[in-house]
């Protein structure tokens, strides 16, 4: 069976699929490797503190919120609503479990008889 060589002008045809039609992104295309981020959370914040005199992002989160809340926008409280509510909730669930000792008892039991039945003993 022969062998098929493509044709210079084929190697450089663009093709209406993604990618030219091959699959994968070109040689060398993407970040190099240990690349930084342009853009970082702590630069962000710390420029948003220094564009606004001083003021953190949570004072002016704050300050926008209240004043959201001032011209009566509901949909625009009803965001940030979410937006606060996604960020603080999960800190402040809090499960607690108590038993009594007679519950703790019964599972006591149950865990017993269970393992008896997995391990075949008995007592009976």
């Amino acid at each position: 069976m022969e062998k098929k060589t493509r044709k210079p002008e084929e190697k450089n045809r663009q093709l209406d699929a993604p990618f030219g039609g091959r699959g994968g992104a070109r040689e060398g295309a993407g970040r190099k490797p240990n690349s930084r981020d342009q853009i970082t959370v702590k630069g962000l914040l710390e420029a948003i503190e220094a564009k606004s005199g001083g003021r953190s992002y949570e004072d002016l989160l704050v300050e926008d919120f209240l004043d959201s809340r001032d011209t009566h926008d509901k949909q625009l409280t009803f965001k940030y609503h979410q937006l606060l509510a996604n960020k603080f909730m999960n800190s402040l669930t809090k499960v607690e479990i108590t038993d009594s000792t007679d519950a703790i008892a019964a599972k006591h039991a149950a865990f017993a008889q269970a393992l008896e039945r997995l391990t075949g003993n008995n007592k009976d």
